[in-house]
Parts: structure tokens; C-alpha cells; sequence
């Protein structure tokens, strides 16, 4: 997929004000400092258009970013930072859960993980969200150009462990620096954001597994 455009559509901070028109809409999600906004102006590249902060915590509303005048990519809030104020860290959970469960527009989570630190407890509860919420998700492993290659393939395949994944490909290691897994990414990013909307979810809806990544494996492979 190529980036035609890219443009700040609306930051939001309550359910009631999410866009209403049908686009497909994939979010990104992670800890706080895992450098989600680094990867998004990668991706997109438009420096500055996320907002990149040395201080932890600064994302606080959902921003959504029209892509290509046809999808939303959806920055949402990131996780973890003990120091944020109390209050906003009451108010993240009931809007990005509730984000997750009323979007029939969602097509996909993309999940960051830093690869120094690699799979947290913070990063398993969002995997549980996920899942319960019958949500498909891409794990993709920041900072890959912080490890030694030596150390790569060992981390890669110990985060997938982690998440209970049975192929290490389906992982996409990911640099804002080097670019590295910025071609995968929107390869998968593309195809699902040309998927159908989600059925509604009920406690009877099977939970789905990660998304496929048919082109970063085949990529890789």
C-alpha cells in the first residue's frame, strides 16, 4: 500500500464524539514510550504529524489520522505510565475499552512492543482485551534496531512464546530509524483495512487469533 495522503482529522474524548462515517478504521495501541508516534510518522511519513514527546503519557485522547481519504488510522492513548495524573489514568480505560467494543468500523489492533523490554503484564492484560473482545491484532516489535543481531532472532521468538503465538513470523520487527517493517506493515494494514466490518460481538463470538500476516511472512520467508 502507498501513503497518497495523510492528514489529522479530529482528536476525541468521549465515545459520543467518534467520526460517524462508515471508514474502516485501525487503531494502534502500547505502552507508554514504545514509540507509537514515531512509527506512525514513519509509516505515514509526515514528520510531526504524531506527535513525538521524550515525557511518557502525553497521547491522553483518541487522534484519528485519514489516511489516503479512505481509512482512519486511530492513535489511541498508551499504557502503563505510572506517572501519568490519576485521572487520566481512570478515564483510559472506559475510553479505549469502549472504543474496542462499540467500533464495528475497527478492522484491526495494531499492538507495539518494545523489543528491549518485550512482553509485559500490561501488554498480556491488552492481549486478553483483545481476544475478549474477538478483535484481530498485529504484534509488531519496536526499537528492533536498538538489539544486536545476535540477539534478534532469540528476542522475536521469545515474544511470541509470551503471546502464545506458534510462528514467530507472524511478528513484524518495525524501526522508525531504518525503516526496517515499515513495507510489511502497510502491506497488512491495507489488506485489512479493505475487510468487511466486524459482526457485533456477543459472549458467544469466537475469539480470533492474531491477523494474518500473509504478506510480511511471505516477505520474510
Amino acid at each position: 500500500m502507498k501513503i497518497l495522503s495523510a492528514e489529522f482529522v479530529t482528536s476525541v474524548s468521549s465515545l459520543a464524539q467518534l467520526p460517524r462515517e462508515p471508514r474502516a478504521e485501525i487503531a494502534v495501541v502500547g505502552r507508554s514510550n514504545v514509540g507509537k508516534s514515531s512509527l506512525i510518522n514513519c509509516l505515514l511519513r509526515r514528520r510531526g504529524l504524531a506527535r513525538v514527546s521524550a515525557v511518557p503519557g502525553r497521547t491522553q485522547l483518541l487522534n484519528f489520522f485519514l489516511i489516503n481519504r479512505d481509512f482512519y488510522l486511530v492513535d489511541l492513548p498508551g499504557y502503563g505510565y505510572a506517572k501519568a495524573p490519576e485521572s487520566i489514568r481512570r478515564a483510559w480505560g472506559p475510553l479505549v475499552e469502549g472504543y474496542l467494543a462499540v467500533s464495528r468500523n475497527l478492522r484491526v489492533v495494531v499492538v507495539l512492543l518494545d523489543a528491549r523490554q518485550g512482553v509485559t503484564e500490561r501488554d498480556l492484560q491488552m492481549k486478553r482485551l483483545l481476544d475478549e473482545l474477538s478483535l484481530d491484532w498485529i504484534p509488531v516489535l519496536t526499537k528492533i534496531d536498538k538489539l544486536r543481531r545476535t540477539a534478534r532472532q532469540a528476542q522475536i521468538c521469545g515474544v511470541a512464546q509470551a503471546l502464545g503465538l506458534s510462528d514467530p513470523r507472524s511478528i513484524i520487527p518495525f524501526s522508525a530509524k531504518s525503516e526496517e517493517g515499515r513495507e510489511p506493515l502497510l502491506a497488512v494494514i491495507g489488506d485489512c483495512a479493505r475487510t468487511p466490518p466486524r459482526p457485533s460481538c456477543s459472549a458467544l463470538t469466537p475469539t480470533y487469533r492474531p491477523a494474518r500476516l500473509r504478506a510480511a511472512v511471505s516477505e520474510r520467508s
